[in-house]
């Protein structure tokens, strides 16, 4: 059966697949609620997530006719939505510090922001493509919105992370709801208490997840339609960023301070994709780009080389003070 489909539609299945078997192991073993997964084990199965993902491209390479083409932008995408993946994620690391979350219900609310991640980003980007292929002109006017969301993103690097309890729908749901302690080992988001159902304060956790969830899948959509707004590409290459996430949450959740540099480096890929989206609408830009398919990609693998290597640089070079602050003088 799987023979006598096309080499397309056994990718989609051979995708559909992978999905599912990384989501039953990532999700239901890996990050199960009993257990406490170190650094290093957690690094070995972030490996294992990125080589799935590498190996699909090799099978798009080989199998798909467009192979070589569609292939290297597979690549470029998944590493663009991955680093912005990264950055959702300490983001979320962020939330939980701030909102003190125990430990023990950070892996099921990583699950259900992993969950909420997928599906925003397939319904937005079917959405995006919809309308970049009614509208083509869209695509200027997305790489304007991502070069906007890149300037904001490094104009926030030197301020104060922005409080999750000043987050709309937290004030909203903390009116709307009644609200019940549910224990600091407790895992629900909801509970009955003598006879009325209430919410808990994990709840609210989870409303500044999806909400954040929301934008970030916003943020992603112009940045993944800028390498390609095949539909094939697009949706396969986001969501293998997003699978793995949880393995990764434990691997980086202690050492995020070592990757000072990453979301500079991740405005920069964000303001070269906008610049090239906005190239697009003219036929030498467009024409150029189509031409030279592998500069994006290695573009993109130079910027986070570079700034991974820069904060393990800064790190050493200006280790962090007793009160924890970075000693650099600049």
């Amino acid at each position: 059966m799987l023979g006598a489909m096309d080499p397309v539609t056994l990718l989609w299945v051979v995708f559909a697949l992978s999905v599912v078997l990384v989501c039953a192991l990532d999700l239901c073993v890996i990050t199960r609620r009993d257990s406490f997964m170190g650094a290093a084990p957690a690094l070995r199965w972030t490996g294992i997530w990125i080589a799935v993902a590498l190996a699909f491209g090799a099978l798009v390479f080989f199998l798909h006719p467009k192979g070589p083409e569609v292939a290297l932008l597979f690549v470029t995408g998944y590493l663009t939505e991955y680093s912005l993946s990264v950055d959702n994620l300490f983001v979320f690391i962020l939330i939980f510090s701030v909102m003190k979350v125990p430990p023990g219900a950070q892996p099921k609310l990583i699950k259900l922001g992993i969950f909420l991640s997928i599906v925003l980003r397939i319904v937005f980007i079917l959405f995006g493509v919809a309308l970049v292929q009614r509208f083509h002109w869209l695509i200027s006017l997305f790489g304007v919105l991502l070069i906007w969301t890149a300037w904001k993103m490094l104009a926030s690097v030197a301020e104060e992370p922005a409080d999750p309890r000043n987050n709309f729908f937290y004030r909203a749901a903390t009116r709307i709801f009644p609200i019940h302690e549910d224990g600091p080992s407790s895992t629900r988001l909801v509970v009955r208490h003598e006879g009325r159902l209430f919410v808990t304060p994990l709840f609210l956790v989870f409303l500044v997840i999806g909400s954040t969830n929301v934008v970030f899948a916003l943020d992603s959509i112009p940045a993944i339609m800028g390498i390609s707004t095949d539909p094939f590409v697009v949706i396969t290459s986001s969501v293998f960023a997003v699978l793995g996430l949880g393995s990764l949450f434990f691997a980086i959740r202690g050492v995020m301070g070592m990757f000072k540099f990453l979301q500079h480096g991740v405005s920069v890929i964000l303001f070269f994709i906008g610049g090239k989206m906005v190239a697009d609408l003219y036929g030498p830009g467009r024409a150029w780009f189509q031409d030279h398919l592998a500069v994006p990609l290695l573009f993109i693998a130079v910027v986070l080389a570079v700034s991974v290597v820069l904060s393990v640089w800064h790190n050493r070079a200006f280790p962090a003070g007793k009160n924890g602050r970075s000693k650099d003088p600049v």
